[in-house]
């Protein structure tokens, strides 16, 4: 399990040292704790990782980054779906033939929340698998890697809304084209505005210490989001979901599990369980959900007419991370006191 030292280990290094060095005990897994994400109140601005081992939480702002580039075996590019991202490929390899004028028909359609079952299309996969990702596997052909327009979503907002509601989107944050090439190991990004007769391009070497190097193309860098790959389990974000039959929409308080590195989890009843008397004899292997969103928006009622957003108090969860190790989650609030949004806590337990 997680950073624990077996016994017999632990006793040949103990042995193996003098009596004037000090020992370092193993860091032990969190056996218990309350957690209260920053995730930034009625704008939700945050992006929060959260390790249930050691507690660490790392803060993010969400619209800080464009395009994830993978850093596994394959050749995969996804888009921030924290922001209402969208993008399709065009008919051209050639950046410098798209122009404003060329694409003006797509872009009412290559957006998220338009009601229209088939813009799903536009979007990276709702599960979190990197193979079904909006933008096709790069390849190594480059005839073969089409040009995309970019929806680059909205800036994070920044009005105060009323109690309850949220005020997630800003402005608009406008088109880009791109095209990605495959060299060696590595990608090589093209991107312009769309109107731009001449595009900038940068190289971005895989690092396999993270499941994802991201960049921003406002910054035109590379930028640091996510913990390492195995230093996360949980991540409050904002999310590009899907309505079935009614394609892509914007969820907040939202919860991905990090799929890629096998964190798994399931959902419990407290009419099957309780959550103080729930123990790892309880855990049943065949209910874990090995996918993104696993726990998502399945532990909250956003409201709506004659209701108010809140926690159901009927559900708990069972996470299982990397090492191996089971905690049995709880969520407690979506609000503070005064009814303001994103302003969730919830109290985990190591099992």
């Amino acid at each position: 399990m997680k950073k624990l030292i077996p016994l017999v280990l632990a006793i040949t290094l103990i042995a193996s040292c003098s009596k004037d060095e000090p020992i370092t005990p193993a860091p032990q897994p969190v056996d218990a704790a309350f957690s209260n994400p920053n995730i930034g109140g009625a704008n939700e601005q945050n992006q929060v990782y959260i390790d249930l081992s050691t507690g660490t939480e790392t803060t993010v702002q969400r619209d800080s980054w464009d395009l994830r580039f993978y850093n596994g075996s394959s050749f995969q590019v996804g888009i921030n779906y924290s922001v209402y991202m969208a993008c399709t490929a065009l008919e051209t390899t050639n950046l410098n033939e798209v122009s404003s004028t060329t694409v003006a028909d797509l872009q009412t359609s290559v957006a998220v929340g338009t009601f229209d079952a088939s813009n799903t299309a536009y979007v990276d996969d709702f599960d979190g698998d990197v193979s079904n990702t909006a933008i096709a596997t790069i390849s190594a052909n480059d005839d073969d890697n089409k040009v995309y327009l970019i929806n680059l979503g909205y800036y994070v907002g920044t009005e105060t809304p009323a109690a309850g509601s949220v005020a997630a989107t800003g402005d608009a944050r406008g088109w880009k084209k791109i095209r990605i090439l495959k060299r060696n190991n590595a990608y090589l990004l093209q991107y312009a505005d769309l109107d731009d007769t001449s595009f900038q391009e940068v190289t971005i070497a895989k690092n396999n210490d993270y499941n994802f190097t991201f960049f921003s193309l406002s910054q035109n860098q590379t930028v640091t989001v996510s913990p390492t790959k195995q230093d996360w389990d949980i991540c409050f974000t904002v999310f590009t979901n899907e309505i079935p039959s009614y394609g892509t929409y914007g969820y907040i308080d939202f919860v991905l599990s990090n799929n890629l590195q096998a964190v798994q989890a399931y959902q419990v009843n407290t009419t099957d369980f309780d959550f103080e008397a729930f123990t790892a004899n309880n855990i049943l292997q065949a209910n874990f959900v090995a996918t993104q969103r696993a726990i998502g928006s399945g532990w909250r009622v956003g409201g709506g007419p004659g209701t108010t957003p809140h926690v159901k108090d009927d559900v708990f969860y069972i996470l299982k991370d990397i090492q191996g190790n089971y905690y049995k989650l709880k969520f407690l609030t979506l609000t503070d006191t005064n009814g303001v949004r994103g302003n969730t806590q919830f109290q985990y337990k190591l099992l």
